[in-house]
């Protein structure tokens, strides 16, 4: 790879002596095959929240049943661009056409897209019984459309249009049509259309995409060298030896690493805006689509911006990155988030750039997507399943942003060691800088930028030429910071699961605290001080609206069986009284764990209560336990951004009144950075005939006492007791647009706080 970027390769030229004739509706031949491949990426991308939202209900939002998910979809796109290698490098154009279309028509055995049976019984996750529903349910469509853009192109290729020998611009349709799947279905479909008239949707879409699917094929069938082997196909350049064609290993390696780098990348990215700077609903969609987007704008027939510019200016996108990871000042998610989405887009734009330049000849494209789709996966697999279990932090981050200065153009030539004698000074000098932006925060405004702009000058400029030394200074100041965060003072606890990131901290001052944290989310704090030991803090202080709700059940105090969705660090066991039982449900072991060890915190251990805590998801669990019954029922899962809305449905309330003992209350905590909950708990009450209020507080706040909203739900006013005479509970406000949320019905934008 040379360190000069060369334009994008212009296409080779099939053989005149193979060339069929061109099509008389050049335009509309074009037309109907970026038609049929953008429908195609946009029904593969709307299927998978679809399905997820079908199912999650039923299994509830256990690691396992979302790692199976999210393993079955990418082992099946993997599965579809294999698919598609195969019959291309097999069959002839025509049968596999054929092929094709028979498949299309048994896969719409399957649809619509709906769940077949119940779930199995049992605690444990039913993986078996799940894979075997994904495959009979979204199984065959999933693979059949995975592998229809790799085919559609190659039959473009063999269709004699004036472009046939560069189907890769129909590559940028296929992800602008998973791009605009992502942004489609929370902002159109979810607001406007139940699970079952999605399915029908998706299963209309999929209708009209065989329908251009076979008129593709038809228009291929009927165009000279369709039925030639598939061996003669394509045939190199005039006078092109076959060697050149040849594709090695070392080509199918780079290939992979350069689609693994933006994959992780934008895993780690997300990861770490979702939970550290900014867990909004929905943000998630912002990397994706800009992801997508790179595809997108490279393969492009014309791309819009030069590939050299990108190159260019990839050093300091990188170091812009760095330098937020490592100075931690820049706080504001108003400034980061951008920052970090663009820096995000510019690596995925270099790497993918170079993927684009990299394309070998339409003879190997499918062979070429299958590597490609083998790097996202092994990107996702190891962002999702590895870095949970391996690292305590978010370090895919920074690690990927080290492999990204390699994703670029390489010198081909050698270097001699003065050379990497003055590439190591500037790889020095580059460290230095960034460590002391990092490390002096309090830097006047026009030194800081200052400073800024001449390390990123000098980053791509000097260090443009030298991928590795690139690497070894991002590298060298990122371990560098990794070892400060380590030595972090006061945190006694850093522990990273399925579910997030937690740490517990100690903070001196009025006694001392012990303070729980997930990303940037409080979840508990306890005072070191003996005689507040057992005092609630937080959202949960007994002079705020939860010591409200156990004072109106006062004259059952001793006897009351209370449960508990959301542990936490255990602190709402303080309100418990002996002779009570208590039953928490929690989907997170590593919270049960923290919340257990006395190190911590010990609010379960002090309380006088009978208190047991159930692992899984909560509303399976209870509607398991057909033989208890609770005076209180809390639902505390829904502070941070990813709300489970399962929890908060019709059918989830039927499951808790089903459990509610006469004169019983079920509590809803709807404190939310980002969402107005209230409309959504108000229409459900409404909708099932029950009285509700809605309290607010506390009004004066001490240190680690934070303001909280709930709303409490009874079958009748008396079973309110004082709230409803209490001046500072109000009857929850509905809005006309948000409906009672069903398991076939929900909108987060329709509760967004603007």
């Amino acid at each position: 790879m040379s360190s000069h970027i060369e334009p994008l390769p212009a296409p080779h030229e099939p053989l005149a002596a193979s060339a069929p004739a061109a099509p008389r509706a050049g335009g509309a031949l074009l037309a109907a095959y970026t038609a049929a491949v953008f429908l195609s990426a946009f029904l593969l991308f709307l299927v998978q929240p679809l399905f997820g939202k079908m199912v999650l209900p039923l299994l509830g939002g256990s690691p396992a049943v979302w790692n199976t998910c999210m393993l079955f979809f990418q082992a099946a796109l993997l599965g579809g661009y294999l698919y598609a290698h195969l019959t291309s490098s097999r069959l002839t154009v025509r049968r596999q056409a054929a092929v094709h279309l028979a498949l299309l028509a048994l896969a719409a055995l399957a649809l619509p897209v709906g769940l077949r049976g119940a779930a199995p019984e049992g605690g444990a996750a039913p993986i078996p019984w799940l894979l075997g529903l994904m495959a009979v349910t979204v199984g065959a469509p999933f693979l059949v459309l995975s592998g229809t853009g790799p085919i559609l192109q190659r039959w473009f290729s063999r269709s004699g249009h004036a472009h046939a020998a560069d189907p890769y611009p129909l590559y940028a349709a296929s992800n602008l049509g998973s791009a605009l799947a992502l942004i489609a279905y929370p902002l159109l479909m979810e607001p406007r259309m139940r699970l079952g008239h999605q399915s029908g949707a998706w299963t209309a879409g999929y209708a009209a995409l065989a329908l251009l699917i076979a008129g593709c094929a038809a228009l291929v069938w009927r165009t000279r060298g369709a039925s030639a082997p598939a061996r003669a196909e394509a045939a190199d350049g005039v006078g092109e030896d076959a060697e050149v064609t040849r594709i090695t290993l070392r080509e199918r390696l780079v290939w992979t690493g350069l689609a693994f780098v933006p994959s992780s990348l934008l895993l780690g990215v997300t990861t770490f805006l979702t939970t550290d700077l900014s867990p909004a609903p929905l943000l998630w969609v912002l990397p994706l689509t800009l992801y997508l987007l790179t595809f997108t704008l490279v393969f492009a027939r014309r791309p819009p911006i030069p590939h050299a510019w990108i190159v260019s200016v990839h050093p300091s996108a990188i170091a812009v990155a760095v330098l937020l990871l490592a100075a931690g000042y820049v706080e504001n998610p108003a400034v980061a988030v951008p920052l970090h989405l663009l820096s995000l887009f510019l690596i995925a734009m270099t790497a993918h750039g170079e993927l684009a330049r990299r394309r070998p000849h339409v003879r190997h494209l499918t062979e070429f997507y299958l590597w490609i789709s083998v790097g996202g996966v092994l990107g996702g697999v190891f962002n999702a399943l590895v870095a949970p279990v391996v690292f305590s932090q978010i370090w895919e981050y920074p690690l990927v942003l080290v492999l990204a200065c390699l994703a670029r153009p390489w010198p081909e030539e050698r270097q001699g060691w003065k050379a990497h004698l003055n590439f190591g000074l500037r790889a020095a000098a580059c460290g230095w800088g960034l460590l002391y932006l990092a490390d002096t925060p309090d830097l006047a405004p026009v030194a800081f930028l200052g400073l800024a702009a001449v390390l990123l000058a000098l980053l791509s400029v000097g260090m443009g030429r030298a991928p590795l030394w690139l690497a070894a200074c991002i590298g060298a100041v990122l371990l560098w910071r990794s070892v400060e965060v380590a030595r972090e003072p006061g945190v006694l606890l850093a522990e990273r699961t399925f579910f997030g990131r937690y740490k517990v901290v100690a903070h001196e001052g009025s006694g001392g605290f012990h303070v729980l944290r997930h990303g940037s989310t409080l979840h508990g704090a306890q005072s070191l001080e003996p005689w507040r030991r057992r005092e609630p803090l937080t959202y949960y202080v007994m002079h705020g609206p939860l010591g409200k709700v156990f004072a109106a059940t006062i004259d059952r105090a001793g006897r009351r069986r209370v449960a508990v969705v959301g542990l936490g660090t255990g602190t709402t066991a303080a309100y418990a009284r002996r002779g009570e039982d208590w039953t928490f449900y929690e989907i997170d072991p590593g919270i049960e764990r923290i919340a257990r060890d006395t190190a911590y915190f010990t609010f379960l251990s002090d309380s006088p209560a009978r208190t047991r805590v159930v692992l899984g998801d909560a509303r399976l669990s209870l509607a398991r336990e057909t033989d208890r019954q609770y005076d209180i029922i809390l639902l505390d899962a829904f502070s941070s951004d990813a709300i489970p809305v399962h929890l908060m449905t019709r059918e989830a309330l039927d499951t808790y009144l089903a459990r509610l003992a006469p004169r019983g209350l079920i509590v809803f905590h709807v404190s939310n950075r980002y969402l107005d909950l209230e409309p959504v708990v108000a229409a459900l009450a409404r909708d099932r005939g029950l009285v509700a209020r809605a309290g607010v507080g506390p009004r004066d706040r001490r240190t680690y006492e934070s303001t909280s909203t709930w709303i409490a739900l009874a079958r009748t006013e008396a079973d309110l007791g004082p709230l409803v005479a209490d001046a500072y509970w109000w009857r929850p406000r509905p809005r006309e647009e948000v409906k009672p949320w069903t398991d076939d019905y929900s909108s987060l934008l329709t509760v967004f706080d603007w």
